[in-house]
């Protein structure tokens, strides 16, 4: 009987288990990114800014710094063409990362920002950049991957210095696999039209 209720006991705690790694893994990724794009928490920063005019802040220097790293799994070479800038608010700047596969095989990256500090994420708008798309890279093949951003002039005058951070992930095999989704969708379709008709 003893034996019993002990093995009912750890059925129950194993499947609670399962049940929050399933929603720590499938759940709260999509809500945790939504909930940083609306807050702004924990440096992540917005997509594509359509630039507006503005008057440039001549008398203030922001010191913007940039680092690259690698997922554990990404092969690549990875990193800023400078590692910090002084710019004005309210001017476009330019800057470059490059990135290098070392591998025998082509390979596709994605890039992804986190901004600190975080209070400073809805003042610093990217009008350009490679984290919009991902990057394919054949064997042995270098890039220069583009960023153009706009510190804001409205950033809070505490905030004198801003890191923008990427790192890189290999998406080959998702990519792939959503490449074969599509055509196997499109094939279905396919099959079921020339059904019906």
């Amino acid at each position: 009987m003893a034996w019993s209720e002990n093995s009912k006991t750890t059925a129950r705690l194993l499947t609670f288990a399962v049940c929050i790694l399933g929603f720590a893994l499938f759940v709260m990724p999509p809500l945790y990114d939504a909930f940083c794009e609306i807050t702004g928490l924990n440096g992540k920063t917005g997509g594509r800014y359509e630039a507006v005019p503005a008057a440039v802040d001549t008398g203030r220097l922001v010191k913007v710094q940039f680092i690259a790293s690698n997922n554990e799994n990404m092969p690549w070479e990875f990193r800023p063409d400078a590692v910090e800038m002084k710019v004005h608010p309210g001017e476009a700047v330019d800057t470059v990362f490059h990135a290098y596969n070392p591998t025998a095989h082509d390979m596709i990256g994605q890039a992804i920002p986190s901004l600190a500090p975080s209070k400073a994420a809805s003042y610093f708008h990217k009008t350009e950049c490679f984290c919009f798309n991902q990057q394919a890279l054949a064997a042995g093949e270098t890039a220069a991957l583009g960023l153009r951003f706009i510190v804001d002039p409205d950033l809070p005058r505490g905030v004198n210095t801003i890191t923008l951070s990427y790192t890189i992930f290999d998406v080959t095999e998702r990519v792939a696999k959503q490449a074969d989704n599509k055509k196997t969708d499109a094939s279905n379709f396919q099959r079921a039209s020339e059904r019906e008709g």
